[in-house]
């Protein structure tokens, strides 16, 4: 099984897909950390690569398809792989494809206190910012970069709900809750899944 989780800046999708490697022994492609490695190596932050992505295509399109290959070769291998990539729903059609929303007043809150621990700040490679007005301000900016990158490159929305197939609110929810969650939806997928072959092997 191949799962991808998506969503918006400051949903938790690091930590739930940490949380699930832990809980499940999966695999796991973090094509967010590929990214803000490459960053690096360019001397730039992550908000400088999205800027210089928008004229350079393969910061994301050999990232994101780089990403699906390893995640298939990872399960025509017989293992469980936990992709974390905001477009990888796209190229991996046949994973389970979950969505992490979370609203401003949390997303800021949660900016903030990553930009007061400098091993997050470091880890993200992100400017620093310290106002709720600017935290709220550079989330918005991040969205609509993705969404112009992802529209131009790939021609989707990656905020389109309906692409999902289960959607998950972090805001009033802990990490092990939303984790909760989805463990018990990939768990009822594993069973609607055994019970279809199950059928055809009757057949």
């Amino acid at each position: 099984m191949i799962i991808t989780i998506s969503g918006m800046p400051y949903s938790g999708k690091s930590t739930v897909a940490k949380m699930l490697l832990e809980k499940l022994s999966w695999e796991r492609i973090y094509v967010g950390g590929i990214r803000r490695e490459l960053a690096r190596k360019k001397g730039m932050t992550i908000e400088e690569l999205n800027i210089y992505g928008e004229t350079h295509p393969e910061t994301d399109v050999d990232v994101d398809k780089e990403a699906a290959a390893q995640a298939r070769k990872l399960n025509s291998k017989g293992k469980n792989v936990i992709v974390e990539g905001r477009t990888q729903f796209h190229f991996l059609p046949e994973s389970l494809k979950i969505y992490i929303k979370v609203n401003d007043k949390e997303a800021v809150k949660r900016m903030l206190k990553d930009m007061h621990d400098a091993q997050a700040l470091k880890a993200r490679n992100e400017k620093l910012i310290t106002s709720e007005k600017e935290a709220l301000k550079r989330i918005h900016e991040r969205e609509e970069e993705d969404a112009r990158r992802y529209n131009k490159f790939y021609g989707i929305d990656h905020r389109d709900e309906k692409q999902y197939d289960f959607i998950v609110d972090s805001s009033k929810l802990t990490p092990e809750e939303v984790v909760e969650e989805i463990i018990q939806f990939i768990n009822k997928n594993k069973k609607e899944t055994t019970k279809i072959n199950s059928k055809k092997k009757v057949k």
